[in-house]
């Protein structure tokens, strides 16, 4: 579970909404303090239980930059609405949002945080083409290890359970669990107000579905690298969901730009937002300067 330090916007933040074809998405949105945004446009797509406020640490200085920057809630999670419908949280929907949200908002340069990793990835694979792709904490495929292991505890408290009640199968998980653990990692009490609201606004059957894309999502990285987009795997060194070394050898096999984050762990946009800012802002000025279209 993703948690933010902080919920205030920098200047020059808004909270907004993005509507395209797909629908309205819930949105933060940061521009530069002063003049044009001569920089292409950057949008960050959040992970698994993860919202747009993940980025609330890195829209500042990604906007000092000179660019535009959106992140989102994708469909079902915290303030974009989504259907009691599995079919609307599957790879292909997922990837036709993505798409979408990114022409609407004239994006150039894409994003995504761990699970919104691999549904940028299934946008891209679907033929959307951005200038740049940055994966995020992200794996070539399934996730791994004691995460997939809490993941696969929480479907099987959930099985069987009738749609109308999952919201209170969910609710038992947040106070039985989630809430004693960032109690005990010191989580501020208007952060954990947040994280509850968050975690129990999100749409149950996109909880689910996202889950099961999470434990069962093959690794497509020979496909992505013959789309031959500019790529940059960035990651903490700590990371705790896919290895570091997994993530490392995705990079080499992309033929992408690598960037380990020194200290931080699966959330470098809230353990080391300066330093995450700094590669991405050098990796998307980089990649504009070598062709990728503003």
């Amino acid at each position: 579970m993703s948690t933010p330090t902080s919920l205030e916007l920098p200047d020059r933040a808004r909270r907004t909404t993005v509507s395209c074809a797909r629908g309205t998405f819930a949105a933060l949105e940061a521009f530069p303090a002063s003049g044009t945004c001569e920089l292409g446009t950057a949008l960050l797509v959040p992970g698994y239980t993860g919202s747009k406020e993940d980025f609330i640490p890195l829209l500042g200085p990604l906007a000092a930059a000179g660019r535009r920057v959106v992140a989102i809630d994708m469909r079902g999670q915290y303030q974009t609405p989504g259907p009691d419908d599995p079919a609307a949280y599957r790879w292909p929907a997922l990837a036709a949002d993505i798409a979408a949200v990114a022409k609407a908002t004239d994006t150039t340069h894409l994003l995504g945080h761990s699970f919104g990793g691999l549904v940028t990835r299934e946008a891209v694979l679907a033929g959307y083409t951005p200038g740049s792709l940055t994966l995020m904490s992200s794996g070539p495929s399934a996730l791994p290890g004691l995460r997939a292991d809490d993941l696969r505890a929480m479907l099987a408290h959930l099985d069987g359970t009738p749609t109308q009640d999952l919201k209170a199968k969910i609710e038992e998980i947040w106070h039985s669990a989630l809430e004693p653990q960032a109690i005990e990692a010191g989580v501020k009490p208007p952060i954990l107000e947040f994280l509850k609201d968050r975690m129990l606004t999100n749409n149950p059957t996109a909880m689910i579905t996202m889950a099961n894309n999470l434990l069962t999502a093959g690794d497509k990285t020979k496909a992505l690298a013959a789309r031959d987009i500019p790529t940059l795997v960035l990651y903490g060194e700590d990371d705790n969901a896919w290895p570091p070394t997994l993530q490392a050898e995705m990079s080499t096999r992309l033929g992408a730009q690598q960037f380990c984050i020194p200290e931080a762990a699966h959330n470098p946009n809230v353990e080391a937002p300066a330093t995450t800012a700094h590669a991405l802002t050098s990796f998307w000025t980089s990649a504009e300067a070598n062709g990728a279209a503003v």
